[in-house]
């Protein structure tokens, strides 16, 4: 097959991969979220979304993981050399993070189908942007492949992650307030006896 062919094939992999990985997580956030509210929208929003959770992860996102290395490696064994740059190790090291990740997202996948959901929807949501920072940190390396742009571009993550964590932190101070005024807007309810 052709070396172009490989690429391409290892690109929508790797997009798809991280479509699943950014979806997935958002559902184990509204899962979290619905676990906490009254039934019956309790179990049945908990049971639509833990089916939407088992589809996506194993119909796209496992398939995409599996694809993604496959094509890479795939794509090394036709050229060694490119192993002699220092972006491609910083490149790999960041793929290596996102495969942790991933093994993470699948450890949460099993806690919620299982009825536990130990982290919260706010540390879902930080964890959530882990997988942003890891898609800049690689496109960068591909891209911005000289040793003063990596320089650069590593600055410009931490610079990035930093401004990504700060928006997460003002999200919930937002929310936090949004919540806490919606409670005292709250009508008296009246007990029939």
């Amino acid at each position: 097959m052709d070396y172009l062919y490989i690429k391409a094939l290892h690109v929508i992999f790797v997009v798809c991969w991280f479509a699943g990985l950014f979806y997935m997580v958002r559902l184990f956030i509204y899962t979290k979220e619905a676990n906490e509210r009254e039934e019956p929208a309790k179990s049945i929003l908990t049971t639509q979304l833990t089916l939407m959770q088992k589809k996506l992860w194993f119909i796209i996102t496992w398939p995409a993981f599996i694809g993604t290395f496959i094509f890479g490696t795939w794509m090394l064994i036709l050229n060694p050399a490119i192993l002699s740059f220092p972006w491609m190790w910083l490149k790999l090291i960041f793929v290596g993070l996102l495969a942790l990740y991933h093994l993470q997202c699948h450890a949460y996948y099993k806690q919620q189908k299982a009825g536990i959901f130990k982290p919260s929807s706010f540390k879902l949501r930080l964890f959530n942007e882990l997988a942003t920072i890891f898609l800049v940190a690689i496109v960068f390396l591909i891209i911005v492949r000289s040793t003063g742009g990596l320089v650069w571009g590593m600055l410009g993550l931490f610079i990035f992650a930093a401004l990504l964590m700060g928006g997460v932190f003002i999200y919930k101070r937002h929310r936090r307030i949004t919540e806490e005024k919606e409670k005292n807007n709250t009508p008296p309810t009246i007990l029939n006896n």
